[in-house]
């Protein structure tokens, strides 16, 4: 982990001292000491503090040696130094999955990097046990008709994707972008030409490209969400039901089998 030599490189970067910095972040000059010597580790929402001060990923503090980075410019791999606010639970330091309405969208593109609009989403602690817990989770809710049978007003679970280049070919994803906000697409990896190329499951919408600039997150679509209920009108037309009424006659062809059978004895 590189936490405590990354604070202490970027907080000489800006030229300030211990006691500066720890007044800026409102904690103790001790305490950064101790950060910056590995003596003890802060908590994760003193972790969120620092990243959002220095405007870098947490992800980035954590694990990247940031003297080796150019915190001003990005990559093709969208690794370049963001920040990723997130809800943390006070009493069990478990990150809570943010819910990212049709209402709040087009704030969320404003807003996706501030911690105080981050804790200003609606946010629960996931109750599905097929989720694992150490990941960062958004719900997003969708608009239009383009993935079908994915409907406007479902929501999208997502996790979230640091390394642009673990895109895979045809997987769904949830890009913020900057021109058409929060789009829900397949995705094809073409970052060697600078793009991702954006395709709907409703083939009556055109694919079309992203440029990598335009992009500034990418969630992986993990499953859905919906209360939109069947209303039954085609239950008659079901597979289920065609099925149902086969096994009803092939029960009926095995009585009359069985009563010839006993007529014959």
């Amino acid at each position: 982990m590189k936490l405590a030599e990354n604070i202490k490189y970027l907080r000489k970067r800006l030229g300030l001292t211990q006691d500066q910095f720890s007044k800026k972040l409102g904690i103790k000059r001790s305490a950064i000491g101790a950060y910056e010597e590995g003596r003890a580790e802060p908590k994760l929402r003193t972790i969120q503090d620092i990243a959002h001060f220095f405007k870098c990923s947490v992800d980035a503090l954590l694990s990247r040696d940031l003297s080796k980075s150019d915190i001003g410019d990005s990559d093709l791999k969208g690794q370049h130094l963001r920040i990723l606010p997130v809800v943390v639970d006070e009493n069990s330091e478990i990150e809570r999955a943010s819910i990212v309405p049709l209402k709040a969208a087009a704030g969320y593109l404003n807003g996706y990097g501030d911690v105080d609009y981050i804790e200003r989403l609606p946010h629960f602690s996931s109750p599905f046990p097929e989720l694992p817990q150490d990941r960062t989770y958004r719900y997003f809710q969708l608009k239009g008709d383009s993935m079908l049978p994915i409907k406007a007003g479902d929501y999208v679970i997502t996790t979230y994707v640091q390394d642009w280049e673990m895109v895979h070919n045809d997987g769904l994803y949830v890009l913020v972008t900057k021109e058409e906000g929060i789009v829900f697409k397949r995705v094809l990896n073409n970052l060697k030409e600078g793009h991702f190329v954006l395709k709907s499951d409703n083939n009556t919408y055109t694919p079309y490209n992203v440029q990598v600039e335009d992009v500034v997150e990418i969630w992986k679509a993990e499953g859905f969400t919906s209360f939109a209920l069947p209303d039954g009108s085609n239950l008659g037309d079901s597979k289920f039901n065609d099925t149902a009424l086969i096994l009803e006659r092939l029960n009926n062809m095995q009585k009359d089998i069985e009563l010839l059978k006993l007529k014959k004895d």
